[in-house]
């Protein structure tokens, strides 16, 4: 069997990035913007609640390290930008902070999981009420794929093709105790015949 594919065999819970793995990823994403945006002038980093959050604070964190200099980084809500309001339970709600003016910077928006796109295209949508950004730039810890729009991460911490009945949970240290990315299978739906 294929290395890596074995936790995707494997029933219950999978570890597939630990603490350390995490730390890689995104000393890797920070190098990766610092390369494509020049340097960090005219850039803030937004994450997305809940996990995007502290991603994009550490982000940050680590974009300073390398040019020397602070970061910006805020937090965005998107629960009443969604387009499947109605159609699930509602999400509760979380401060948007964005302490600096979004006029012509470049905005790195931070997630946790990259999956349907919806979540994103919900935070496009809400990062437009707060001004007009020069350009915005997607970091994603984890891409697992089934996009159901158009979009893709310009930065990746970890590809991981899964199945659709399998959930992928981001642990961080800030909200879980922890760091690391398990995936799991879903249980599925009885379905009355």
């Amino acid at each position: 069997m294929p290395e890596g594919l074995e936790a995707f065999v494997m029933s219950g819970p999978a570890t597939l990035l630990d603490t350390a793995d995490v730390h890689r990823a995104l000393v890797r994403i920070a190098h990766e913007v610092v390369e494509r945006n020049k340097g960090t002038d005219g850039l803030v980093v937004v994450g997305i609640h809940t996990r995007g959050v502290p991603l994009a604070r550490r982000l940050a964190a680590k974009l300073g390290e390398i040019e020397g200099r602070e970061v910006p980084a805020g937090a965005l809500d998107v629960a009443m930008y969604r387009d499947d309001i109605g159609l699930r339970p509602p999400q509760a709600t979380h401060d948007t902070d964005l302490p600096f003016d979004l006029a012509g910077k470049v905005v790195v928006l931070v997630d946790d999981v990259l999956y349907t796109g919806r979540t994103v295209r919900a935070a496009l949508d809400a990062l437009t009420d707060f001004g007009r950004p020069r350009a915005i730039q997607l970091a994603v810890l984890v891409d697992r794929g089934h996009r159901e729009l158009p979009l893709r991460a310009d930065y990746v911490g970890k590809n991981l093709p899964t199945a659709p009945d399998q959930a992928v949970r981001v642990l961080l240290a800030e909200t879980d105790g922890a760091d690391g990315v398990v995936v799991e299978d879903t249980p599925r739906k009885a379905v009355a015949s």
